[in-house]
C-alpha cells in the first residue's frame, strides 16, 4: 500500500508541477533486451525464452506503459539469439492454452526458422498448460517435455463469435444490413448463419484442422489409431500425452535444459541464459518471462482479461484462456 501511495503521490506531483523527468518507474516494450546469465560457465549458450499466456500478435496498453505483443517478444529473442553464435540451444517454457489461429503460425514459423538458420537444439519444457496453440508452437522442438502437471493435447480449431439474435428478438429490436452479396454478413451476430453460411465456416474450420494435424503428422511419430483419438481435440494429462506420443518425457526445466546441452553437445554446466528488459537480483531460469512490464493495477485500463477471446478463429483450449 505504501508503494502504491507514493507512486500516486510522485505521478500527482510531477502533473502538478509540469515537469517531465526522465524516470524510467516501470520497465515497459522500449526498454532494450538485456543478456542476463542465470547459471552456469563457459563460451557455450543455452537460451531460456518463456512463451506464457494466450498467443497474439496485438500489443497491450496501460496508463504507465505498454506491453509487446507475444509474437513481437518471442521474436524479437529469437532474432537477437540468432546473432550469438555461442547460443547451442533453446529452451522453449511454454505455458500457454494457446491462441489466434495466425499468431500462433507465426510463432511457430519463427521458431522453426530460428533452428534452421542457426543449427541449435530446441527443447521444449510444458507448464501448467501447453494446449491448442500452445502445443501448434512446440512442434519444432527437438525435445518435447512436459512439466508432470502438465496438461497438452486440444489439437484442433475453434469459431469464437457472439450471437444474440435471439435476444434481439425476444426484445423486439432488429438490425438492418444492406450488403452486396448474400455472404457478405456471415457470422455476423444479430442473425443466424444461413445453411451455405454454415458450411463455408465449417470448411474453413476443417482447412485449419487439417493443417494443424498434418503438421503434427510430420513432426511427431504416432500411430494412426492414437492419431484418432488426438484428433478429437481432447486435452492429455503429461502421462497420458507421452503415451499418446505427443511429449518425449516428463521432468522440469533444470531437466530440459541438462537434455538440451546433452542433444547440442555442450557442457552440462554451460552457461544459461535469457533475455530480459530489467535486471533482477537474485534470479533463477524460473524468472525467464518473455516481459517484465507493469502497471500498477490502481491505474491500469487493460480489462483484456476480463473479456473472452475476439471473435475469429483459433488454436484455443478456450477453458485456460485469458
Amino acid at each position: 500500500m505504501k508503494k502504491i501511495l507514493l507512486t500516486v503521490f510522485m505521478l500527482a506531483s510531477i502533473a502538478l508541477c509540469g515537469c517531465q523527468p526522465r524516470l524510467n518507474l516501470f520497465p515497459d516494450g522500449t526498454d532494450p533486451l538485456i543478456e542476463k546469465k542465470l547459471q552456469g560457465e563457459g563460451n557455450d549458450k543455452v537460451l531460456v525464452v518463456s512463451i506464457d499466456g494466450t498467443i497474439s500478435d496485438e500489443g497491450k496498453r496501460g496508463l504507465l506503459g505498454s506491453a509487446p505483443s507475444l509474437v513481437q517478444e518471442v521474436s524479437s529473442r529469437l532474432k537477437l539469439a540468432a546473432e550469438d553464435d555461442d547460443i547451442k540451444a533453446l529452451v522453449l517454457k511454454v505455458n500457454s492454452p494457446g491462441g489466434g489461429v495466425t499468431a500462433s503460425d507465426i510463432l511457430y514459423n519463427e521458431i522453426l526458422r530460428f533452428k534452421e538458420k542457426t543449427g541449435a537444439k530446441v527443447v521444449v519444457n510444458m507448464m501448467d498448460v501447453a494446449a491448442s496453440g500452445g502445443y501448434y508452437v512446440s512442434l519444432p522442438a527437438d525435445h518435447i517435455m512436459a512439466h508432470p502437471t502438465t496438461l497438452t493435447g486440444s489439437i484442433g480449431v475453434i469459431f469464437i463469435r457472439p450471437k444474440i439474435d435471439g435476444l434481439m428478438d425476444k426484445i423486439g429490436v432488429s438490425v438492418e444490413v444492406s450488403k452486396s452479396g448474400r455472404n457478405k454478413d456471415m457470422g455476423f451476430p444479430f442473425k443466424p448463419d444461413t445453411p451455405e453460411q454454415q458450411k463455408i465456416i465449417a470448411d474453413i474450420i476443417k482447412n485449419y484442422a487439417d493443417r494443424f494435424q498434418g503438421l503434427v503428422k510430420k513432426h511427431r511419430s504416432i500411430s494412426e489409431d492414437k492419431l484418432k483419438t488426438i484428433f478429437t481435440a481432447q486435452v492429455f494429462s503429461a502421462e497420458g500425452a507421452k503415451k499418446a506420443g505427443l511429449v518425449d518425457s516428463l521432468g522440469y526445466l533444470p531437466d530440459a535444459v541438462k537434455k538440451a546441452c546433452e542433444l547440442a553437445g555442450i557442457a552440462e554446466n554451460s552457461q544459461v541464459i535469457t533475455y530480459k528488459r530489467k535486471n533482477y537480483p537474485n534470479d533463477t531460469i524460473y524468472n525467464s518471462a518473455s516481459s517484465q512490464t507493469f502497471s500498477p493495477a490502481l491505474i491500469n485500463i487493460d480489462a483484456g482479461n476480463l473479456m473472452p477471446p475476439k471473435a475469429g478463429f483459433h488454436y484455443l483450449w478456450l477453458p485456460a484462456a485469458e
